[in-house]
């Protein structure tokens, strides 16, 4: 009766220690949801800010339609791809695209600020100034979120791949999370804003 006793307490033990590794499984995944959430709400304000942006250049820069017109369908392209990786932050090819288009968006409105540099009443505009400030701001705060969510992501893999976690997280189907990357060194930079 004792040896089905203490056969009892080990089986127990087990249980017990897989059910801690699961939930801190599920602990941290739902860290990598949460850090990509705040990422969602920078590029949100940072994509609402961009059609006030054009709109406050749109009336100097009469002769830069193009540029303008890029530096829209860039933001549409963004917001599209961060409500696909809003649906899963886990997925890595949605995290290519975000980071790709977010890439494509920063050097679009850096072309969009070079060629304003060319307009000194532009530069002078309040409107402009004050746009300039908050992108300028909430740059910082979208690259503060991204680093948050590598965190986050790293975290969270290191668990997934670790021994014995990886027992776990394999039967109960846990995936990498993907890091949220710019593609070159360039892009990685805030755009340059100065007037």
């Amino acid at each position: 009766m004792t040896s089905f006793l203490i056969f009892l307490g080990i089986i127990a033990a087990v249980i017990m220690w897989g059910v801690g590794i699961y939930n801190r499984l599920v602990n941290q995944r739902n860290g990598v949801r949460n850090a990509f959430a705040q990422i969602d709400v920078q590029l949100t304000r940072r994509y609402d800010l961009i059609p006030n942006l054009v709109e406050a250049v749109k009336g100097y820069m009469k002769h830069e339609r193009e540029t303008l017109e890029a530096v829209i369908q860039a933001r549409n392209s963004a917001v599209s791809s961060l409500d696909a990786a809003k649906a899963d932050p886990a997925n890595a090819a949605a995290m290519k695209k975000l980071g790709a288009s977010e890439g494509a968006l920063g050097s679009a409105l850096g072309r969009l600020f070079a060629l304003s540099e060319a307009y000194p009443d532009l530069k002078a505009n309040q409107n402009m100034m004050q746009f300039q400030e908050e992108l300028a701001s909430t740059e910082n705060k979208v690259a503060f979120s991204r680093q948050a969510f590598n965190d986050a992501v790293l975290v969270f893999n290191n668990s997934v791949e670790n021994f014995p976690n990886n027992l776990i997280a394999g039967f109960f189907s846990f995936e990498l999370a993907s890091f949220l990357e710019i593609d070159s060194e360039e892009k990685r930079d805030a755009p340059e804003v100065s007037f």
